[in-house]
């Protein structure tokens, strides 16, 4: 009963009113009774966390939870690509020559994704891969790779469910929640790295300061469970034999290598 009431509350609300009222309980105190029931309902592993259970003061204290250094590998491979979050990997393609992806069988538009025509060329015919972080996941999004930011912006509003039952009935949720983009060049060419609201307006924090960025280090968190999609140039990523969907990867863990080195401008 009580998960069925937490997916309520954190997977299906949209509505302005309904999310501020969320938003504010899950930063009260209050919401501190509700943390070990959380926890249990949703098998957080515990013996990961930076901190004990019982000092985290709020539910939202919970979600942006830190972890112990020493339990998330990065590979160091030079050219290795990185799972930028905790997350399962729900589906991985090309980008067509309409500069759409198609997500469970739904058509979603590179140019509506990233709102700029010529942003949206620039990806023609290159690859997408969709991760879903549920609210038992670790919350924090960290870089794939090393490179520099070239340009990161936001766009969109509310933001609408982004699970499985999202993604098949949603009106497309990957292109139109609030999202925040960061684009990155790398010696082999751009990636884009969208990461997409699930709940609540603004529900996405910037950590990182600077415009270089080394592999494995923090860029933001979600306030709540949400989904990263990671957008590579044509023919500057080659998948992982092991990566297939879904699959299940944490932080650090590589999904790919990068090809081409010295394209990049």
């Amino acid at each position: 009963m009580l998960k069925q009431v937490y997916r309520l509350m954190i997977e299906l609300t949209n509505g302005r009113w309904t999310s501020v009222i969320l938003r504010r309980f899950a930063r009260s105190r209050l919401s501190r009774l509700v943390v070990p029931s959380f926890a249990k309902i949703y098998k957080l592993n515990q013996d990961e966390m930076e901190k004990a259970l019982h000092e985290y003061q709020t539910l939202h204290d919970l979600f942006i939870r830190t972890l112990k250094r020493e339990v998330r590998m990065v590979d160091k491979n030079e050219n290795s690509v990185v799972s930028p979050v905790d997350a399962v990997i729900e589906d991985i393609g090309s980008i067509n020559e309409a500069s759409e992806m198609v997500v469970k069988g739904k058509p979603y538009s590179i140019q509506e994704m990233l709102g700029n025509d010529k942003e949206a060329l620039k990806y023609l015919n290159g690859t997408y891969m969709v991760l879903y972080l549920s609210p038992s996941h670790y919350h924090r999004i960290h870089s794939p790779v090393d490179g520099t930011i070239v340009k990161q912006w936001t766009l969109g509003s509310k933001s609408y469910p982004v699970n499985k039952m999202g993604l098949k009935y949603g009106v497309r949720t990957l292109a139109k929640n609030y999202r925040m983009i960061t684009e990155v060049n790398t010696p082999s060419g751009h990636i884009a790295i969208v990461k997409v609201g699930a709940m609540f307006v603004n529900s996405i924090e910037k950590t990182h300061k600077g415009m270089t960025l080394n592999k494995g280090e923090e860029m933001a968190y979600f306030s709540f469970g949400s989904t990263v999609v990671l957008l590579f140039e044509k023919g500057i990523f080659q998948i992982d034999s092991s990566i297939q969907t879904p699959k299940d990867i944490r932080i650090g863990e590589r999904i790919g290598v990068l090809v081409n080195e010295n394209r990049g401008t």
